[in-house]
């Protein structure tokens, strides 16, 4: 079975009516004869391919996800057809095909194997489509079986069902790691070319440190997804507060990058801020004034931008507003001064996108030379660090003091009293773009927030003599006598 993706190019020429309803980059599967349809009638490559074409009605309008759902039906179809079993055949076929499957991806040849977390993806993508194609009548029964599972936050109750088929998998706080407060301090100096005392390293002799360390700084301070800080447009960046101040400061992120594109607002820090300036002001023009720089054909044609403000620009003449351009287009945005838009650029004004790269070189570096226990950094560690790092300063009423000392100065009424009044979890969830508190709840788990709330309670406790060891001693004593 082959996977092809869409191209409407020279449509005109196929002697269609009109343009084809099919999204650019769209997968579409074709077996090997390349027929759609034989004396059985249609096969069921035909019925995938409706279902791939409706993914961005169903909560997957990015091309990558396309490709990858693409993938995962390609593969069970072709391990389906040697064993003579079709896609859409009865329950019991399907259950033996599948328990095969599992065995053939855990155990298998060493090539075939899925870790846990790649089989887990693969069998949500596949109970998607096979409860979308009993639902449109192409299947009489789904292989999976569930079971109801129910989630609680507050008087939040949330019941979802779970597929059988899914692997189990280590607890998450185990595997997934964040920065303590000296690491994301080291990683940060690391990416600014120092050691970790600050003092600069002679030995190393790296290239755009203040953009990495810019960069870098902004997303601990922030949350950032990677797609969302790498295709981030430099008038897109909030202006720098007049004035120094320890709340934070509001930093919106465009929906045309965001996970869902789902538009919402973060914040960041006065001094992250601080410094994205400094590279904005320094480094940043030094590269991209005069650059003669455009993309490459591959990427499609330049979009030259001509009258740029922080909303938006025209872009080959046409004004349009950042927030509705995608990934690939703002890597393809030409500045009208030069260069490319994007807050990262290269030496010589191109687009910089490789920070997985950048970030996992720093960690290296630090990890052979100065501290052999630092964690990789993953661009998305930096994310899991804001998140604990913010809910940390939430409960411990940080945020809640500072606001109160901006209320007093009338700095920002509308800010205080939202981190005055605002629940934690609450704030949290807005800051991270999570559709549901439960889900902020679930993914917090995952980072040991219990040690965030254990610590905030021990701290009250020693700090207003509440002694919360003695006073839960106390709880004890009655049945300590009864035995």
């Amino acid at each position: 079975m082959q996977m092809i993706f869409f191209s409407s190019k020279g449509w005109k020429s196929w002697g269609l009516s009109g343009r084809p309803v099919i999204s650019e980059r769209m997968p579409v599967l074709v077996d090997d004869d390349l027929l759609f349809e034989d004396e059985r009638g249609l096969r069921d490559t035909m019925a995938i391919n409706r279902w791939l074409r409706w993914l961005p009605l169903n909560g997957a309008p990015a091309p990558n996800s396309w490709e990858f759902y693409g993938r995962t039906l390609r593969e069970w179809c072709e391990f389906l057809e040697p064993l003579r079993i079709g896609v859409f055949d009865d329950r019991a076929r399907l259950k033996d095909a599948l328990s095969l499957y599992a065995v053939d991806r855990s155990c298998g040849p060493l090539k075939r194997r899925f870790m846990a977390s790649t089989w887990n993806q693969q069998m949500s993508i596949l109970s998607r489509f096979y409860a979308w194609a009993e639902k449109e009548s192409h299947a009489s029964a789904v292989p999976f079986t569930y079971k109801e599972s129910v989630t609680m936050f507050g008087d939040q109750v949330r019941t979802q069902q779970v597929n059988q088929a899914r692997r189990r998998t280590p607890k998450r706080h185990v595997t997934i790691r964040y920065f303590e407060a000296d690491f994301a301090e080291m990683f940060v100096r690391g990416l600014a070319g120092l050691r970790p005392d600050g003092s600069p390293d002679t030995v190393y002799r790296g290239r755009t440190l203040t953009r990495n360390a810019a960069v870098g700084d902004l997303v601990l301070s922030s949350g950032l997804r990677l797609q969302e800080f790498t295709y981030l447009l430099d008038v897109e960046v909030p202006p720098l507060p007049s004035k120094p101040s320890e709340t934070p400061i509001p930093f919106p992120v465009p929906e045309g990058v965001t996970k869902g594109r789902k538009f919402r607002t973060t914040w960041t820090s006065y001094s992250s801020l601080a410094r994205v300036h400094r590279y904005l002001a320094t480094v940043r023009p030094v590269a991209t004034g005069g650059s003669q720089w455009k993309p490459p054909a591959r990427w499609g044609e330049p979009l030259v931008v001509s009258e740029a403000d922080a909303r938006g620009g025209r872009v080959n003449g046409i004004r349009v507003q950042w927030a509705a351009l995608t990934p690939s287009e703002r890597r393809r945005l030409v500045a009208p001064g030069g260069g490319s838009m994007l807050l990262g650029v290269q030496a010589n004004g191109a687009p910089f996108t490789a920070w997985a790269t950048v970030f996992e070189r720093t960690s290296t570096r630090i990890r052979e030379r100065f501290e052999p226990r630092f964690p990789h950094a993953f661009p998305h560690r930096l994310r899991h660090t804001f998140a604990i790092r913010t809910l940390e300063r939430l409960v411990s009423g940080y945020f809640m003091e500072a606001a109160r000392m901006v209320h007093a100065t009338d700095a920002d009424a509308a800010l205080a009293l939202y981190l005055s009044k605002a629940d934690p979890m609450m704030v949290l969830r807005d800051l991270l773009g999570h559709t549901s508190v439960v889900t902020t709840e679930a993914y917090l788990r995952r980072l040991d927030m219990t040690r965030i709330y254990r610590d905030a309670y021990q701290h009250a406790g020693h700090e207003f003599d509440l002694f919360a060891e003695a006073e839960a001693d106390e709880e004890f004593e009655d049945e300590a006598v009864l035995v």
